[in-house]
């Protein structure tokens, strides 16, 4: 079906085999943009450039979405990894890429693939310009310290279906190119301004149509003498076959990689120190800025998945040394070794063995049972610092309650859930063995819908799932009092009080600025201060979990180290499950004022500190005034102005708020934030009242406050749901 001859794919191999070691000649990239602006398309051409499949069938057959699913609904679901040699002005080049969902509810794999990655193609649909995920994708790029190119896609639905003049054509790719310049310039750091802003002139923009199989660039241009004149004509008669002759699309994009797109040596002395926390003067700090390959073996596990005969799959980038068959290696958060059983690079949904594959190459390796995206692998006597938590931008807003159909694949069903959530990480999955619920929670309703069909036709459990439910988090509007919280032996008594958290320091803590985790010595103090912390507190902070904060303010107390653990045990009990609804908490200070702690250890444990903990940190929330925040989403509707009343309306039946409208042509972009409880069902009646003629997009736009006269019918609800008594806790429950 198109694919090439086994043969000529082990030659592929082979080649790709030898070029590993010659670092000046390899790069990592991957292909990212909006939902439908033609990612896997361009990487078909890609591709078949390269000799992996066939040019005819390039742009249709979607070789990397290899998935029935992606096939089915044609859209990607799972990142996809492919390594190919690309010839530029006489010398061979190896190039790994990723090609990334566009949708809003897969973007965990767009945030993880970019800890692999050192540059991306940032795809541009001509006709609809930079939208909300365009906006999304480039922002976790440069957060990565990830270089982005632009392609503008779709140039032929410009000419023949807008029916654009050669000028009007080239105002829009002024505009969009103008438009992507000013979002990396926002928020690239001051070292990369000069480098990484897109250029016309440079050739770090093309222009052309996945689809056809053509591209351009202004260097290209100016050596073929080819005019955007030329291109509109061409395109008018419907000769898009000889442009794709005369300018083909692999050529332009992969020459615009290989000249613009840094090698792994040039990317990691500025990408390691930013993902590696740890003494870049150690020998393996030092070895993974010179990505050397007989230096000490890290690793970053970027992505799990589950081969039915390999087992599970952890694909990588190896950032030093060398990672072999049959290896031991630390797998670090587990504090433990594991040997690996293969190494292997990936053709597309292939994976070819390797024997090794050193520094700067991405690396697909079986037999580290346990290990999750995210994880840092190392050999040597001792495991080295890990690298920076991987942080996604969206949290799960909807949930499901699972269960099997058949009684007998419940303990089954148990470790397919934790399966799943191992593979998936933005899936969060609560398993509750003493009353049988297990609740899975996603970004958004078609998250859910293909992750339940994969357990079903993957895992071979049958299941049942009730209706979407969407996730609160709860939150209090004042400083609460210090309360006390006496042990269950009345021996041991802590202070605490909650208070909500600046919003200064809450968007640092959501963006990543800070790692979540416990806080040892003063390292962190400076970056405390500097999100608006005040001195002392930033001097105090413990834990950093959820977007939450535990701050000792205590001072001299004996016997304290000895408990802190337990008191951060409590601390996460209570951010997991709030006291209102046993939602998650979310942008809470919660403050150790003070402690009385008995002074034989006997009588200081879990089932003492604990209890004592929690209910002190829920008798503050209770009179701090504990309240329900609700998840939102930016609704983005692109629709002809007929239909406009029809969207408004809409969006206004479902409490949503109209934030802008943009006129362009007869187009009219509607722009909005809505509630995600109010969002079901939303396609069906989208698509009813404009006839299906609305494109339509979403973004994670964090949590607000639900409104006062819905509070206390949710709060009902979910107790309800949750076999809590349905009336809110009072504070007397607490104390």
């Amino acid at each position: 079906m198109g694919v090439i001859s086994l043969g000529r794919r082990e030659k592929i191999a082979e080649k790709v085999k030898s070029m590993m070691y010659s670092l000046d000649n390899i790069r990592n990239i991957g292909i990212v943009a909006h939902i439908d602006h033609g990612k896997t398309t361009l990487s078909d051409n890609l591709l078949a450039g390269a000799g992996m499949i066939s040019e005819e069938l390039a742009g249709q057959q979607l070789f990397l979405d290899s998935d029935e699913l992606e096939q089915t609904r044609g859209i990607t679901i799972d990142a996809a990894n492919v390594s190919m040699v690309h010839n530029f002005d006489g010398q061979d080049y190896l190039i790994n890429m990723i090609d990334t969902p566009g949708h809003v509810d897969f973007s965990g794999d767009v945030t993880r693939a970019m800890r692999a990655i050192d540059g991306v193609i940032v795809v541009v649909c001509a006709v609809e310009g930079v939208m909300p995920q365009t906006e999304t994708v480039v922002r976790q790029a440069i957060k990565e310290k990830v270089k982005p190119l632009l392609f503008i896609n779709k140039v032929d639905r410009l000419i023949n279906e807008l029916k654009v003049t050669p000028e009007e054509m080239q105002q829009r790719f002024a505009k969009i190119i103008s438009d992507f310049v000013k979002l990396v310039r926002m928020i690239v750091p001051e070292e990369f301004k000069k480098d990484w802003i897109v250029r016309v002139e440079d050739g770090a923009v093309a222009f052309g149509s996945a689809y056809y199989k053509w591209a351009i660039s202004y260097p290209y241009m100016q050596k073929e003498g080819i005019t955007f004149k030329t291109i509109y004509k061409l395109c008018r008669e419907g000769k898009q076959e000889e442009l794709a002759r005369r300018a083909p699309l692999h050529k332009i994009v992969l020459d615009m990689v290989i000249r613009h797109l840094p090698n792994p040596r040039q990317a990691q002395r500025y990408r390691v120190p930013h993902l590696w926390p740890g003494d870049i003067g150690s020998e393996v700090g030092r070895s993974m800025v010179n990505v050397d390959p007989e230096g000490p073996l890290a690793m970053i596990i970027t992505d799990i998945t589950v081969d039915k005969h390999a087992g599970e799959v952890a694909t990588g980038r190896v950032l030093s040394g060398t990672i072999r068959s049959g290896q031991e290696v630390w797998i670090t958060s587990l504090k433990r070794k594991a040997r690996i059983q293969q190494t292997g690079i990936y053709m597309g949904p292939d994976r070819i063995s390797v024997e090794k594959i050193p520094a700067g190459n991405i690396a697909a390796v079986t037999g580290l049972r346990d290990a999750i995206s995210g994880e840092t692998i190392c050999d040597g006597e001792e495991p080295i610092v890990p690298f920076e938590s991987i942080k996604h931008i969206s949290e799960p807003v909807v949930t499901v309650a699972v269960e099997a159909k058949n009684m007998q694949d419940l303990p089954k069903l148990i470790e397919v859930l934790k399966q799943v959530a191992k593979e998936d990480p933005t899936i969060s999955v609560e398993i509750n063995e003493e009353t049988g619920e297990h609740l899975l929670s996603g970004m958004g309703e078609l998250h859910l819908e293909i992750v339940t069909y994969r357990i079903q036709r993957d895992k071979g459990v049958q299941i049942r799932t009730s209706d979407p439910i969407v996730v609160y988090r709860e939150t209090v509007e004042k400083p609460g009092p210090i309360v006390e919280g006496k042990s269950p032996n009345k021996h041991n008594k802590f202070y605490m009080m909650v208070e909500p958290m600046g919003k200064e320091v809450f968007e640092a803590l959501r963006e990543g600025k800070i790692s979540e985790g416990r806080i040892r010595g003063k390292s962190m103090v400076e970056e405390f201060r500097k999100i608006g912390l005040d001195k002392e507190e930033a001097k105090r902070v413990r834990d950093v979990y959820r977007n939450n904060l535990l701050i000792d303010m205590t001072r001299g107390i004996v016997h304290l180290e000895e408990v802190i653990e337990l008191v951060i045990d409590a601390f996460h009990d209570c951010m997991k499950k709030g006291p209102l609804t046993n939602e998650p908490c979310l942008g809470l200070k919660v403050k150790l004022m003070d402690a009385q702690l008995h002074e034989d250890s006997i009588h200081r444990g879990p089932a003492q500190v604990i209890p004592a903990v929690r209910h002190a940190i829920y008798s503050s929330m209770m009179q701090a005034g504990d309240f329900l925040l609700e998840p939102k989403q930016n609704l983005f509707i692109q629709v002809p102005q007929d239909f406009m009343g029809a969207v408004t309306r809409e969006i206004q039946s479902r409490r949503g708020q109209i934030l802008d409208m943009k006129q362009e042509g007869s187009l009219v972009t509607i722009i909005s934030k809505v509630p995600v409880a109010e969002m079901f069902g939303f396609a069906a009646s989208i698509r009813s009242a404009t006839e299906g003629r609305a494109l339509w997009s979403t973004e994670h736009a964090g949590f607000e406050k639900l409104p006062l006269e819905l509070q206390d019918r949710v709060i009902r609800e979910i107790r309800t749901r949750k076999g809590l008594k349905p009336d809110p806790p009072k504070l007397e429950d607490f104390t």
